[in-house]
């Protein structure tokens, strides 16, 4: 097959999986707004440096009020407040010796032999801890940022360039995953210039440096790292463990299903220094299970099994955090998903059997033999035993550890499917953040969302029925970049309200909320169901929980205006506006809903008559998403015509038009009155001009033209 074959394939594909997976084709926002309109109503601020490209690190520092960034050859400084403005930038690039040996390499020195920063780390309360490509020769340094009360400054420190190699990718196109936890820093990795030797590291810091075993597909096979976190496990700093988030090349996958990619969540003990006599140096403690998004059908699950992102989104208790994720499919169809996981079900998954394979010929099972003791996975503390060190394990925990890596259960996310998913939508999700938000009836998790074309998705989680179940509901689409370069990195700001969004092209900055944007009714406010907005009886605005006004107005979980905007008269009356059109031709009746998830009802009351009936659906008459258009005009149809939005069930009138319906002598007496009219001075008007395009038969029986009326009418048309 051909490519273009395949491409023809893939739209009747998509809606193949569509159908297959239960859902719309595809989520529609209830706004799309796009980068001009974000520029100029609604906040949105950009950052960019000249001939820079691939703005992937973003550290955010609440205390000074900075975002610092990692670019091509840059580290940048921004204020959170306006990243437009107060910007302070440090040039960090590539030696020219380091250049010229990547080139000869057989690398481009225009696109790749640049240092590209791909981590940036608070290490103290004076610098950073930054990491780039270093032309394919890793590199870190401390970047001095001064004091939190000081005036905000960006230096590097010349004399504490360190190797990094085993912290930064030495290839661009890799990503870096890695926490800082005190001094030491996890990331995960690969360590050599082919990029095959991909490691889970730590370095810096005064315990030993460790890595996973090196080329033993059981422990990491072609990995790609997404985000690494540091979870603690009880109250014992001795119990506290670091969580990396990678996909990778399935070991259990049969010979029959090929090369199969599958997402892991990895684990590994914070106080593990390794063992005495076998894994000297290495993870004892290194343990990792599958993590399983996926929709259940009859006829097989559909997986969404390429991990591209993971927040970590706090709860009541620090041991307890809930995980969003984020994934796409390795399909020909384009489909992502958000899935949630319970920290809790991530330990179950750790403490349930370990995966067994006998030999080459035989098949993955549940290991049914004797597990050792201490259980290996397990940190040596007070807290569940009596070994204070990895190193006091016995052989038999060491062996076992070494050749059973791999959990037999999976991690199933909380309700047992996606909490949200996109299909057919012409893009695949890449980044997510999320907020926690207090709303009038409880508390609610905001979703951004970043895709590959340069948007952010608004998405809420709302309850569904009985816990855990949950359902994603699309309230925003934000085009955030005018290029719509792949969003790379994000950023959130609960105490600012403000989004960080980086990308290939430069860094945009946009507030977590628009509540004007909504409408100006109370109905159009609730029916927005955003957690930051309420109707304060005179505009849709921030939601204040602490506010004691007793008009604030929110419906997050069913979205119903009927009882809290009853009786409301913020709407303003409809005025009646005058349609002209030309028998036998046609006419458009424009009403353009707000919301692009409300469906537009239309009813027709004759001259005369005071019953209002629907407009029937037929071939004369189409509805479109921005009006009525109106084919072969008869005298009957004219009349006024009511345009409403239906949304949640809730009805809401927005257009009173009275349509004239011409005949063809009557619409040319009018053309050429008005081409014979002089030209009126300017001045106050008795008559409002009111313009409109219909199209009509040629009165000679020619061709078809387009005539353009100015018909007097009452000021009450505009």
């Amino acid at each position: 097959m051909g490519r273009t074959e395949a491409a023809a394939m893939i739209p009747g594909i998509a809606m193949f999986w569509v159908a297959v997976l239960g859902g719309a084709a595809p989520h529609t926002p209830r706004l799309r707004l796009s980068f001009q309109e974000l520029q100029a109503r609604h906040g949105l601020r950009t950052f960019r440096l000249e001939r820079t490209c691939c703005y992937e690190a973003l550290l955010l520092d609440e205390e000074r009020g900075r975002l610092f960034v990692g670019a091509e050859n840059h580290v940048a400084s921004l204020s959170l407040d306006n990243i437009s403005k107060r910007a302070k930038k440090l040039a960090w690039p590539a030696p020219v010796e380091w250049r010229e040996e990547c080139n000869w390499a057989g690398k481009d020195i225009g696109t790749e032999c640049m240092n590209f920063v791909k981590l940036l780390h608070a290490y103290n309360r004076t610098h950073l801890l930054a990491c780039g490509t270093g032309a394919f020769h890793p590199t870190c340094a401390f970047v001095e940022v001064g004091h939190r009360l000081e005036e905000p400054m960006l230096r590097l420190d010349l004399q504490r360039l360190e190797d990094g190699k085993g912290r930064s990718p030495y290839d661009p196109r890799h990503r870096a995953a890695s926490v800082l936890v005190g001094e030491e820093l996890y990331s995960g990795v690969a360590a050599d210039l082919m990029g095959r030797d991909f490691t889970i590291f730590r370095s810096l810091g005064q315990r030993p440096s460790l890595r996973t075993e090196a080329h033993d597909s059981r422990w990491l096979n072609e990995p790609k790292f997404v985000k690494v976190f540091w979870i603690p496990e009880s109250e014992n700093p001795d119990d506290d463990k670091i969580y990396f988030f990678f996909r990778e090349s399935a070991v259990e996958a049969t010979p029959a299903l090929g090369r199969l990619s599958v997402s892991r969540v990895g684990q590994i003990c914070r106080n593990d220094v390794g063992g005495q006599r076998s894994l000297v140096n290495k993870w004892t403690t290194f343990l990792k299970a599958r993590l399983v998004c996926s929709v259940p059908g009859t006829e097989g699950d559909t997986n969404f099994n390429q991990l591209q992102d993971v927040f970590l989104l706090s709860s009541r208790d620090r041991w307890t955090p809930l995980l969003y994720a984020v994934f796409s499919t390795s399909s020909i169809f384009q489909g992502s998903a958000v899935c949630v996981y319970s920290m809790n079900d991530v330990r179950r998954a750790f403490l349930g059997p370990f995966a067994h394979k006998e030999g080459p010929l035989h098949q993955w099972v549940s290991y049914q033999g004797r597990v050792p003791y201490p259980r290996p996975g397990m940190c040596p503390s007070k807290t569940f035993g009596t070994f204070t060190s990895t190193k006091d394990f016995p052989d038999d925990v060491i062996q076992f550890a070494r050749n059973h890596p791999l959990m037999y259960n999976s991690v199933l996310p909380m309700g047992g499917r996606p909490l949200f998913l996109q299909v057919g939508a012409g893009y695949t999700f890449t980044q997510i953040a999320a907020d926690r938000v207090a709303a009038a009836d409880g508390h609610y998790d905001v979703l951004f969302i970043g895709t590959d074309a340069g948007t952010v998705l608004k998405v809420i989680s709302v309850p569904k029925g009985g816990r855990p179940n949950a359902e994603g509901l699309l309230l925003e689409e934000l085009h955030v970049f005018e290029d719509s370069a792949a969003v790379t990195s994000m950023q959130i700001s609960s105490k600012r309200h403000q989004l960080y969004v980086a990308s290939r092209s430069g860094v945009a900055q946009i507030p977590l909320h628009r509540c004007a944007a909504h409408g100006r009714a109370c109905a159009e406010c609730c029916l927005a169901r955003d957690p930051y907005c309420a109707w304060d009886g005179a505009a849709c605005t921030r939601f204040q929980p602490s506010a004691k006004r007793r008009f604030r107005r929110q419906d997050i979980r069913n979205g119903d205006p009927s009882t809290l905007c009853s009786g409301d008269s913020s709407h303003p009356e409809l005025l009646e506006r005058k349609v002209f059109g030309v028998e036998g031709g046609s006419a458009f009746l424009e009403c353009e809903p707000r919301s692009l998830q409300a469906r537009m009802e239309w009813t027709f009351q004759s001259a005369g008559e005071a019953a209002s009936t629907q407009v029937p659906a037929e071939e004369r008459s189409e509805r479109t998403t921005r009006g009525l258009l109106l084919r072969g005009l008869r005298r009957g149809d004219s009349g006024v015509y009511l345009c409403a939005a239906v949304e949640q069930g809730f009805s809401q009138p927005l257009r009173r038009l009275a349509l004239h319906v011409l005949s063809a002598t009557q619409a040319e007496r009018l053309a050429r009155t008005e081409e014979a009219a002089p030209v009126a001075p300017p001045g106050p008007k008795l008559w409002s001009p009111f313009n409109v395009l219909v199209t009509m038969g040629d009165i000679t029986g020619g061709m078809r033209r387009f005539v353009r009326l100015k018909a007097p009418c009452p000021c009450t048309c505009e």
